[in-house]
C-alpha cells in the first residue's frame, strides 16, 4: 500500500466546536478541562467535580504507563498486549490490535468511556460524555447524535438516531479536515458506532486512514468494518459523498430545530 496524502486540517474549524451547541433534552452540560482534556459532558445535573476527579484519575494512569513505556505514546501500528498494565491500558492495546492501529488511537474514546462509566457508578442513570468528537452515550430514551464534518455541506445536516438497547456505546469521529488527531485518509467524517467507545475510537482512526480520494473512496473504505466483531454501524462523509454501513438508522436535521 502507498503512502497516503495528508490533507490539511482546519484548527479554526474544530474549535468552533459545533457539535457541542446540540441539545439533548432533559439534560444539563457540565464542562470539565484538565491539560489536554476537554470534556463536555450532558447529564441530569451538573457534574464538574466527580467528572474532574475522574480525568485527573484517569490522565495519571496513562501517563505513568508512557514514562515506563514511550513507545505507547509514539506508535502508529499496534502493540502487544501486557497483563501487567491497567485496565484501561490493556483496553487501548486490545483497540489497537483488533484495528490495526497504535493505542493512543483509543486515548479519547478511552477516556470519555472511563469518565462516563465512573460517573454512572456514582449514580448518574443517564450521561454522554464527548471528547474531541468521541461519543459515550447512555441514555434511557432514543436520542440523536450530528455528525460535524468540517466544511463538508452535509456537516450537521446529518444524524445517527440511537435507541436505548443500542446504549450505552461509543460514537466516534475521526476526520481529515479537522482536530488535530492524525489521520491519513480523505475524509471529512469517519463515524464508528460500537458497544466499547474506545474500539469505536480506534477503528474510526482506521476508517479514516483507508478513505482515498474519488467516488469508489467510501464503499472500499466501509469493507474494512464489515468483517470485525463488535460493530453496531459505521459512517463515511467526504464532501458531498455520504456512506453507510450497519444497523444505524440516519436522519435529516433541521438545524432550526436541534435534534434530541
Amino acid at each position: 500500500m502507498g503512502q497516503k496524502r495528508q490533507r490539511k486540517k482546519n484548527p479554526h474549524s474544530y474549535q468552533k466546536r459545533s457539535y457541542r451547541r446540540l441539545p439533548q433534552s432533559g439534560l444539563t452540560s457540565s464542562r470539565v478541562q484538565l491539560m489536554e482534556t476537554d470534556l463536555h459532558i450532558m447529564a441530569k445535573s451538573r457534574v464538574e467535580d466527580p467528572a474532574l476527579t475522574l480525568v485527573a484519575e484517569v490522565r495519571a494512569i496513562i501517563e505513568r504507563y508512557i514514562n515506563t513505556h514511550p513507545e505507547f505514546l509514539h506508535s502508529l501500528v499496534p502493540l502487544a498486549d501486557d497483563p501487567a498494565a491497567p485496565a484501561i491500558i490493556r483496553t487501548m492495546l486490545a483497540a489497537g490490535l483488533r484495528t490495526g492501529v497504535g493505542p493512543m488511537a483509543a486515548v479519547a474514546g478511552a477516556v470519555a468511556e472511563y469518565t462516563g462509566q465512573g460517573l454512572e457508578l456514582l449514580g448518574h442513570d443517564e450521561i454522554i460524555v464527548e471528547n474531541g468528537g468521541d461519543i459515550y452515550v447512555r441514555r434511557n430514551r432514543g436520542c440523536t447524535i450530528a455528525i460535524y464534518a468540517g466544511e463538508s455541506p452535509l456537516s450537521g445536516r446529518v444524524g445517527i438516531r440511537l435507541q436505548p438497547e443500542q446504549m450505552p456505546c461509543g460514537v466516534c469521529t475521526s476526520s481529515a479536515t479537522i482536530g488535530h488527531s492524525l489521520s491519513l485518509g480523505a475524509s471529512d467524517a469517519a463515524v464508528v458506532v460500537a458497544p466499547e467507545t474506545a474500539f469505536a475510537d480506534a477503528l474510526a482512526t482506521r476508517l479514516g486512514n483507508e478513505v482515498l480520494e474519488g467516488a469508489s473512496g467510501l464503499n472500499k473504505a466501509l469493507d474494512v468494518v464489515k468483517n470485525m466483531e463488535g460493530v453496531t454501524g459505521a459512517v463515511l462523509i467526504a464532501g458531498e459523498k455520504l456512506g453507510a454501513w450497519g444497523a444505524l438508522q440516519l436522519v435529516k436535521i433541521d438545524a432550526r430545530q436541534p435534534p434530541e
